[in-house]
């Protein structure tokens, strides 16, 4: 549900009557389009988001510089038509992703969910959730990362997920309802240390997207070839709590609407780290990013190419970077 945030304008130049005037009538705009999405069946809706895929990547081009950008650092050999097509189905999957959520809460549900989703790894992650252990689980914009909270829920595994609050009042309201609705807590990203620390403590399960940028004071690592900041505080959640770390995703299989397969890419637990994968936060940090790109491979067009991950690297950090390259090469 956080592609609302992407998708719909601020508000912050509107009067504060105007504003939950606005609100209000996005809110029920939504409502309504959903309601729409779920009645239609999956071939229709499939077939819908192609269409509007196609708008989006061509004749409205919407946040097609970021697009590209990210695109060009990413796979510099790639032609402009590869780009073309990524860029196309990038859209399909970010619309049928919108579908899909929607489609969940009437469609997915205990008696079929396996008729819907494939679970690999699943000794390891249940034995990891049922440890009596605290658990730090990341993932990224990658997948239905929305489904995935869903279904980890449904099968009875509280989760508390750190998210930005929605501007729109109305809307977060009912984007929580859903990601509750099976058990996942939401907490704001801002001021939300005490209730991830107690919340470890209390040995439960943290979810996280690790993917977004921390500025130039965060963890500069390598992320599908291209330096990117992370937040530093996902590794030391884990450090500081001794929790094992599990880099996860849910992403769309056999190129059909609601038929997914989670799984996990990378587990690591400072407890058994023979490795030295948890000797510091940086080496933790790139471990999961690292993870991550292995998990995004078979299927690139499900990652979120208009998120704007990478920035530049302050000189200071390309400087060190180019440096470790050196000894690393010699």
């Amino acid at each position: 549900m956080s592609v609302l945030g992407t998708l719909l304008p601020s508000n912050q130049y509107l009067t504060r009557a105007a504003r939950v005037t606005v609100d209000f009538a996005a809110y029920v705009a939504v409502r309504g389009l959903v309601a729409v999405i779920q009645t239609l069946p999956l071939d229709m809706g499939d077939s819908l988001c192609r269409s509007l895929a196609w708008l989006a990547a061509g004749p409205m081009r919407i946040r097609h510089g970021v697009i590209e950008q990210n695109l060009a650092m990413v796979f510099p050999d790639a032609d402009d038509e590869s780009r073309r097509r990524l860029t196309l189905a990038m859209w399909h999957h970010l619309l049928l992703m919108v579908c899909e959520i929607a489609w969940a809460q009437r469609r997915l549900h205990l008696v079929n969910w396996s008729q819907h989703v494939r679970f690999l790894e699943a000794k390891k992650m249940l034995h990891h959730y049922l440890s009596g252990r605290p658990v730090v689980s990341v993932t990224g914009h990658y997948g239905n990362f929305e489904v995935g909270g869903y279904v980890t829920g449904l099968m009875g595994f509280e989760t508390l997920a750190i998210a930005r609050t929605l501007d729109n009042r109305f809307l977060h309201r009912w984007v929580e309802e859903f990601r509750g609705a099976k058990g996942q807590r939401m907490v704001d990203k801002q001021g939300c240390a005490n209730r991830v620390e107690q919340h470890l403590q209390s040995n439960g399960i943290l979810a996280l997207l690790a993917d977004q940028h921390a500025g130039s004071k965060g963890c500069w690592v390598d992320f599908l070839g291209v330096l990117a900041s992370s937040h530093k505080a996902l590794a030391l959640f884990s450090l500081s709590s001794d929790a094992p770390m599990l880099v996860g995703f849910m992403r769309r299989v056999d190129r059909r609407p609601m038929q997914f397969e989670l799984g996990l890419s990378g587990i690591v637990d400072p407890l058994d780290d023979a490795e030295g994968t948890c000797a510091s936060v940086t080496t933790l940090t790139q471990w999961y990013n690292a993870k991550l790109a292995e998990a995004i491979a078979p299927a690139v067009e499900q990652y979120w190419w208009l998120h704007r991950r990478w920035r530049q690297p302050p000189e200071k950090v390309l400087a060190r970077h180019r440096r470790a390259a050196q000894r690393k090469a010699a």
